[in-house]
């Protein structure tokens, strides 16, 4: 269980540090706009108040509540269910879930929304939706988790 709370803590501090760095540090938060590798990546403000891609972002000051609660919930569920494996592969995806889903709680709590920031479009796609490196390690878990779901090592 160690090795899946170190790797939250990780993520969590690397969406936290990112997140300060370019929504506050860069200012996109007024900027609103940031072109880096245009088209495939730009920053452009965006403050979720639902979840992934806004939904049952209905602004009811309730459900910020509700999904800070649900996160909490499945965090703390993520760290009863690693206790049952070994190697590194569970707390590795394990992690990056709990991790990602505390950070995003944690942008609900201090500032009512997530704050996303990542853009990406390619091939003259326009993406509208933009995300955070959160969301990339909520997505990177639990893929993981059910693609590797058969290799996972089970504690006897």
């Amino acid at each position: 269980m160690g090795r899946t709370l170190f790797i939250a803590v990780t993520t969590f501090l690397i969406d936290q540090i990112s997140k300060w760095y370019v929504v506050f540090y860069l200012d996109l938060q007024n900027i609103l706009s940031i072109d880096v590798l245009p088209p495939l990546l730009n920053f452009k403000m965006g403050w979720n108040y639902g979840i992934n891609f806004g939904l049952f972002a209905n602004g009811a000051e309730v459900m910020r509540w509700v999904l800070v609660a649900v996160a909490i919930i499945v965090s703390v569920g993520l760290v009863w269910y690693a206790r049952g494996f070994k190697g590194w592969l569970a707390p590795l995806f394990l992690g990056c879930v709990m991790g990602g889903a505390l950070a995003n709680a944690l942008d609900r709590i201090m500032y009512g929304a997530v704050a996303d920031f990542l853009n990406m479009s390619c091939c003259d796609l326009n993406n509208p939706f933009v995300f955070n490196i959160a969301d990339i390690f909520i997505f990177f878990g639990a893929f993981g988790l059910v693609i590797f779901s058969e290799k996972l090592k089970k504690r006897a």
